[in-house]
């Protein structure tokens, strides 16, 4: 638009100049080698723009010549570069959508006609990572490195392919190199953290925490959860050498995270190590209301050193009414219960959570429960079986794995702070606490339950019975056999020294236990398993109702038993 009135202007100038020449007439004389030559001035003006004209017209046409080989050359690399651009263009597409073929064959395309472009580069390293060719994408990337305007995308390249395939000690040199170059981008910031945190190096890990929050590579919230999370990881290993220094980090990590359970743990006891039940006690409650937990409820009872086993119980007491019928605190109540021998205590206090929602840690607690205070191997049984069918109870998980205590650091992805405490999935992977397994090692050791071998299928297994004083054996009715031994029925018990030898069965498990055995006279014996998870359980080890864990009428006999059962 602007050119437009330019234009007009020029014009009106141009035609009001002319105007001016034609009101004011004049002659023109000029005098060129013996020629005289008389014209008006209009005539000289017209003659002057009329040669300007031609000058300029003649001018365009020279440099239009001249420049016309070059003009064609550009025409043709134009258009090869529209061809190198359109391969680049098709390349990406290929590789987004997965097609290997035409990725390595346009990235070919690209890199014949566009040289080193560096999105030319870029789609021959992707096409050769789509297609597995790991030595020709590193090729690319190191290209890449040599270029100052494409270093940081090749040294990101060398990181994924050195992490893709399992060479840590490489991909930390490629972070450490990109954040050398540019300390404010995030994956090589988050990269040399979390290499530190898996080397162990916590202060270089705190160090790298403090760069990423300069340069806000992590928000205020995280970073402050990052923090407290490294401070407990090194207040854990200077616990025994440096109880100080551990307990003013594990203060500072207790005031970054209050919900942080491990921090306040290892607060709570190195305050009571040292004398400070009060302030060791203030840390545990403010934790305990954010995030209740059986580690915390161990501390909390043993804040004071030398307190009596009641002492702890009121002290439970007091923690508990914090958060009213939390698992946890039931769980806590009833263990402190069970410590006094207050038998009727800690079975009030676990009944309404093994009528609502009874887990494996409330069945197992049951079972110690019965076998204190009755010493009924029946009943300890049965509560053992009930707790393999139950759910299983909150653990450190993360990324698949179960851990039987905090870590800092995932054993998978090497992740800060991955672990969190809730029920683990179904299929887990990594070392799982397992209650059932200790509880049946515990009984195999008493004697009260014999170790279970498995034969090869060709190799004949005979099932004994463990010897029970006045226990009846558990029996079923079955198709009549020859009757070629003596016979276990419900109504006999089983002598304290007699076994019941089985007839020979394959090897293998039913639905997780030994298959049933027939014996002579029709009985069939299920082997008294704390392994055993299915219907046969059931049957073998008939239960009370959730609501009334209590014993059935069969006290123990006079006197004190010993201990069978040393779960906790």
């Amino acid at each position: 638009m602007i050119r437009v009135l330019v234009l007009f202007v020029l014009l009106f100038a141009l035609a009001a100049g002319f105007s001016w020449l034609a009101d004011r007439p004049g002659d023109v004389v000029m005098v060129w080698q013996g020629q005289r030559i008389e014209t008006s001035v209009m005539a000289v003006a017209v003659g002057v723009v009329a040669l300007v004209a031609v000058l300029m017209l003649g001018w365009s046409l020279l440099r239009g010549l001249w420049n016309t080989p070059g003009a064609i050359g550009g025409w043709w690399g134009r258009r090869r570069r529209e061809k190198g651009w359109n391969a680049l263009s098709s390349g990406m597409i290929a590789v987004g959508a997965g097609d290997p073929r035409l990725a390595a064959k346009q990235a070919a395309e690209a890199r014949r006609i566009l040289g080193d472009e560096p999105l030319a580069l870029l789609l021959e390293a992707q096409s050769a990572q789509l297609s597995g060719d790991r030595a020709a994408a590193r090729v690319a990337f190191e290209q890449m490195v040599e270029k100052p305007e494409t270093q940081l995308l090749g040294l990101r390249g060398l990181y994924v392919e050195a992490q893709r395939h399992g060479e840590p000690d490489a991909a930390r040199h490629f972070a450490e190199a990109a954040v050398g170059r540019a300390p404010g981008l995030a994956w090589a910031g988050q990269a040399v953290m979390d290499f530190d945190a898996q080397s162990r190096d916590w202060q270089g890990a705190l160090a790298d925490l403090d760069r990423n929050l300069r340069h806000k590579l992590v928000d205020k919230k995280d970073g402050k959860r990052l923090r407290a999370v490294l401070l407990t990881a090194r207040a854990l290993e200077l616990q025994e050498t440096e109880p100080d220094t551990a307990r003013a980090l594990a203060v500072e990590a207790h005031g970054l995270a209050v919900d942080l359970v491990p921090a306040a743990v290892l607060a709570g006891r190195l305050y009571s190590r040292a004398g400070e039940v009060k302030k060791a006690a203030k840390v545990l409650e403010a934790t305990w209301v954010a995030a209740p937990h059986p580690d915390i409820a161990e501390a909390y009872a043993h804040a004071r050193l030398g307190d009596s086993a009641r002492d702890r119980m009121n002290r439970i007491k007091d923690l508990a009414r914090s958060r009213n019928n939390h698992p946890e605190g039931v769980l806590a109540l009833a263990r402190a219960a069970l410590e006094v021998r207050d038998f009727a205590e800690a079975r009030a206090t676990l009944k309404p959570l093994l009528t609502s929602q009874p887990t494996r840690r409330a069945c197992l607690l049951m079972a110690e429960i019965e076998e204190a205070e009755h010493g009924d191997i029946g009943l300890v049984r049965g509560w053992l079986a009930r707790a393999l069918r139950a759910p299983r109870d909150p653990a450190w998980v993360a990324d698949g794995v179960v851990s039987d205590h905090w870590l800092p650091v995932s054993p998978v992805t090497g992740k800060i702070d991955a672990f969190e405490w809730k029920v683990p999935p179904e299929q887990a992977t990594g070392p799982i606490a397992d209650l059932i397994d200790d509880a049946r090692e515990a009984l195999e050791k008493s004697g009260t339950l014999l170790p279970l071998e498995v034969t090869p299928a060709s190799a004949p297994k005979v099932i004994e019975v463990a010897p029970v004083a006045a226990a009846p054996a558990i029996v079923s009715a079955a198709a009549p056999v020859a009757a070629s031994a003596p016979v276990a029925t419900a109504a006999e018990p089983v002598a304290p020294e007699a076994t019941v030898a089985a007839e020979t069965v394959p090897a293998g498990l039913v639905g997780g236990m030994p298959r049933p055995a027939q014996v002579p006279g029709g009985a069939t014996v299920v082997p008294m398993t704390a392994r055993a998870g299915t219907a046969e359980v059931a049957a073998a080890f008939p239960l009370k109702a959730p609501d009334d864990p209590g014993p059935d009428g069969a006290d123990a006999a006079a006197g004190e038993r010993k201990k069978l059962f040393g779960l906790f």
